[in-house]
């Protein structure tokens, strides 16, 4: 299975915060990811980018804040977090980067 680059559109990037680095030592990785992407289709591109085997995927949308700005109030953007339960033997290190 290659990276294809609709896999780079799923999966924006890792969370790294301390509730992720406790998820991590259960063999989750936590990262944030498209709000349009499914299920699969978050298994299917942590398998091609990161060549391991994923045992399930757990989502979260956290909704955006509403915050002032200069005295205008605006929003923050929908955040979609992937909580990624990985087969046993296999790791990820998201502190080195792609």
């Amino acid at each position: 299975m290659s990276a294809k680059p609709e896999h780079y559109d799923v999966i924006r990037k890792p969370i790294i915060t301390e509730k992720s680095t406790m998820a991590s030592e259960n063999g989750a990785v936590v990262f944030e990811v498209a709000i349009s992407a499914a299920k699969p289709q978050i298994k299917e591109a942590v398998e091609a980018l990161f060549g391991v085997k994923v045992k399930a995927v757990n989502t979260t949308v956290t909704k955006g804040k509403a915050k002032r700005f200069r005295g205008q109030l605006g929003k923050r953007r929908d955040v979609k977090k992937a909580y990624v339960t990985l087969e046993e033997g296999n790791t990820i290190d998201v502190s080195t980067g792609l």
